[in-house]
């Protein structure tokens, strides 16, 4: 109740009363909630554990089908945590760096296959989870946590020296730079989805047959590109908070 009664007052500052377009909005007592971002991540979050069941079911010495699409996407990230994480520190940060890569790599590729605008709801549209501002910086708060996580289990308070080195005159700016990971990383796939949407839909409209076809394609490719490099942020800014700006011979060699 307490929490609730929190969420409410926050909501009665007007803090940003101008919106884009139409949603379709689940009411929760005074709190409203974008129900159109839900149901397309509910069917990504679908289509992720339906996959994973469907790998796991009946396990194969030699992998096939969907086993062997599973495996190879485990070993992509883990690759990709180590090559950020170093061959010590990877291995716990693979769920999480795994489940942002994939979740937003689902998404974007169902904004590009999937043609939402044909389900109609009361009001405002359906879209990819990665279209919506408000999925961008959760999974930015969430990457931020994770590395200040990360930097306070590793190095306890010294990870406070980060922001006095090398000279308490960068204060300020040590600060500043914890507030512009999170904004850069939402706004940069936000923007990006975003743009590779209206584009596909403009020439949907102005030339309905073949031009948009090579856009989508391309647009298939941006989507991979853009998971890929939310996830590989991810992982450096984890690397940094546990390393430091000094870092150690393993930081240099990386």
């Amino acid at each position: 109740m307490q929490m609730l009664s929190v969420l409410n007052a926050f909501n009665s500052f007007p803090l940003a009363e101008l919106e884009v377009g139409h949603h379709f909005y689940w009411q929760l007592g005074n709190l409203k909630i974008h129900g159109q971002v839900f149901l397309t991540s509910w069917f990504v979050i679908g289509v992720l554990v339906i996959a994973s069941l469907a790998a796991t079911r009946n396990a194969q010495r030699i992998p096939r089908g969907i086993q062997n699409l599973m495996e190879y996407a485990l070993e992509f990230i883990r690759d990709l945590a180590k090559n950020q994480l170093g061959e010590k520190e990877y291995r716990p940060w693979v769920p999480f760096i795994g489940t942002l890569f994939l979740f937003i790599f689902v998404s974007n590729w169902s904004g590009a296959l999937i043609p939402w605008k044909l389900i109609k709801l009361p009001s405002g549209e359906l879209a990819a989870p990665t279209n919506d501002i408000n999925t961008t910086v959760a999974l930015a708060l969430l990457t931020s946590l994770a590395y200040f996580y990360a930097g306070f289990s590793k190095r306890g308070l010294g990870y406070f020296k980060k922001y006095i080195e090398p000279t308490p005159v960068l204060l300020p700016i040590a600060i500043l730079e914890d507030f512009t990971k999170p904004l850069s990383l939402s706004f940069r796939l936000f923007g990006n989805i975003l743009a590779d949407e209206l584009v596909v839909a403009v020439l949907v409209l102005l030339v309905p047959l073949f031009i948009p076809l090579p856009v989508m394609a391309l647009g298939l490719f941006t989507s991979a590109i853009q998971a890929l490099v939310f996830a590989t942020l991810a992982g450096a800014y984890i690397h940094e908070a546990m390393e430091g700006h000094g870092g150690d011979e393993h930081e240099e060699h990386h």
